[in-house]
């Protein structure tokens, strides 16, 4: 009989001791403070892309065809005689439409229509490219599209220029509590945004038509945590 009353005794010391340990476990925690953080660096865009077409009406359609072909090529090579790879030159549409008569009941015509465009264009030469193009029968011309080389460089910047934002502010909110700022727990991009052009012009070469580049501002967003105490 002693020695049952014993070994109840046992199990229940054992079981007060597991109910505290649990109970400890279950209470110790970390405090956190998490915070966003925005940065963004400002740039001259160095690369500019056009599109340009050629447009021809003929009597068939494979006279108009034959001839925007001609013409369109005529473009091409004057657009590579100023120096653009022909990696950077790509033909981005070719259509051919009916032209009808006035009354809409025939066609008396058609026009062909071939579009190329030209990228990775170093802004100091858009211009002349420009010029080139429609000097060698270019009828429309679309652009520039301006963008940055060193676009993934400079969001590396943003970046960083985003968590020392975010730190800043998570240890004025620690301080304002009276807590210890730590280590950091996680980092979330929010991601970068699109350039934006803004009017801070740069001057272009005045021999040709004038390519103004601007500045493009790089964004980046992030979501912090920091441990407290």
């Amino acid at each position: 009989m002693k020695t049952l009353l014993a070994g109840i005794a046992v199990a229940a010391v054992v079981l007060v001791g597991g109910a505290s340990a649990a109970t400890t476990a279950v209470s110790t925690g970390t405090s956190t403070v998490t915070v966003n953080g925005t940065g963004s660096v400002d740039a001259v865009p160095d690369q500019a892309s056009f599109s340009f077409a050629v447009q021809t009406k003929a009597a068939t359609a494979a006279a108009a065809l034959a001839r925007n072909g001609a013409d369109t090529s005529a473009v091409i090579t004057a657009v590579k005689g100023t120096g653009v790879s022909s990696a950077d030159i790509q033909t981005s549409q070719v259509s051919l439409d009916p032209v009808m008569s006035n009354d809409g009941t025939s066609i008396v015509a058609f026009t062909a229509s071939d579009t190329i465009t030209v990228s990775s264009l170093a802004v100091a030469k858009a211009g002349a490219v420009v010029d080139a193009a429609v000097g060698a029968g270019a009828t429309n011309v679309y652009g520039p599209s301006l963008t940055l080389s060193s676009q993934d460089a400079l969001y590396a910047k943003a970046l960083k220029a985003a968590v020392a934002q975010a730190k800043t502010k998570a240890q004025a909110l620690a301080d304002a509590a009276g807590e210890q700022l730590g280590a950091v727990v996680s980092i979330v991009e929010g991601g970068g945004a699109v350039p934006i052009p803004f009017a801070k012009a740069a001057p272009a070469d005045s021999a040709s038509t004038p390519i103004e580049p601007g500045t493009q501002e790089v964004d980046a967003a992030v979501t912090v945590t920091f441990a407290l105490g």
